[in-house]
């Protein structure tokens, strides 16, 4: 049952196209500080299902029935200013591929604090500022130099830092990262989440982390929904559905991934075991830019 304690809620989601149903059906609640996790190969409506909660369905595509939340604010008579109003002070998202996000004309940190002097009212020295401290928040080294850096002389994990640095500038209470860390390697992924953890542990941020790789989830969420083909086919908390799946769809992706390490993070998020790798201080990676 949703109730008000929840920062975002999506009831009985359907999403309609070309005259079928594409999305049958997704309910979740998040609260302030929790991680809820969608998985599911491309094509099974994790991603739209974010889309709808933050009011960017594609063209054609519409809201067919159920209803979403987000603040205890029902979204579906939202005009598009009240929309803009929303996206980003209450609810922002970080994408894959963060360079098609960042204008390539402008320095990273001008991005920032345009953000921040169109949407917050600043001037430009105390957007620059915040922009600044916002570049170190998201623990990005020199954030001075970073600054006044063009999208295409930062790394890939560099550009998304700076993308979920703007994302955050307003100080939403909900951040969905849809597939954040896919086109990343593997070090600078497990920095990009382990920066997500810092930022809910120090803010509240509630996490909808969109995935096919169950090791992300596994790792970084509380709760989970598995998606086929537009319907959730297995729901609940992590560990429960990682150690004990249900259904047939979920035990194949958990046996596609075990070969890609994925024991770690199961034998980590298991109750009844003992540490996992990631726990020993001795194991962790150094922290990188």
């Amino acid at each position: 049952m949703i109730t008000d304690k929840k920062v975002l809620a999506l009831q009985d989601v359907r999403i309609c196209g070309g005259g079928r149903e594409i999305v049958h059906g997704v309910s979740f609640g998040l609260e302030p500080g929790g991680v809820v996790g969608i998985v599911g190969e491309s094509g099974s409506g994790k991603t739209l299902t974010c889309r709808s909660a933050l009011g960017i369905l594609p063209p054609g595509l519409r809201l067919s029935h159920g209803s979403i939340s987000i603040d205890g604010q029902d979204i579906s008579g939202l005009s598009p200013r009240q929309w803009t109003s929303l996206r980003g002070s209450t609810i922002g998202a970080v994408f894959q591929d963060p360079a098609s996000y960042l204008n390539p004309s402008l320095t990273v940190g001008s991005q920032i604090a345009e953000v921040l002097r169109v949407k917050a009212g600043l001037g430009r020295r105390p957007a620059k500022q915040r922009a600044l401290e916002l570049l170190a928040e998201v623990h990005l080294r020199d954030p001075h130099r970073v600054y006044g850096r063009y999208p295409h002389e930062l790394s890939g994990g560099m550009q998304q830092r700076v993308l979920i640095a703007a994302a955050i500038s307003l100080r939403p209470k909900i951040l969905i990262a849809d597939e954040a860390t896919t086109a990343l390697d593997v070090t600078v992924q497990a920095e990009i989440l382990d920066l997500l953890t810092d930022l809910r542990e120090s803010t509240g941020l509630a996490l909808v982390v969109v995935s096919h790789d169950l090791a992300v989830v596994a790792q970084l969420c509380e709760q989970v929904l598995v998606m086929r083909d537009g319907a959730v086919v297995e729901q609940g908390p992590t560990a429960a559905v990682l150690h004990d799946p249900q259904h047939a769809y979920t035990r194949l992706l958990i046996t596609e991934h075990e070969q890609y390490g994925l024991d770690r993070y199961l034998d980590r998020a298991d109750p009844l075991a003992g540490p996992g790798p990631l726990d020993r201080p001795d194991l962790k990676e150094p922290a990188g830019a």
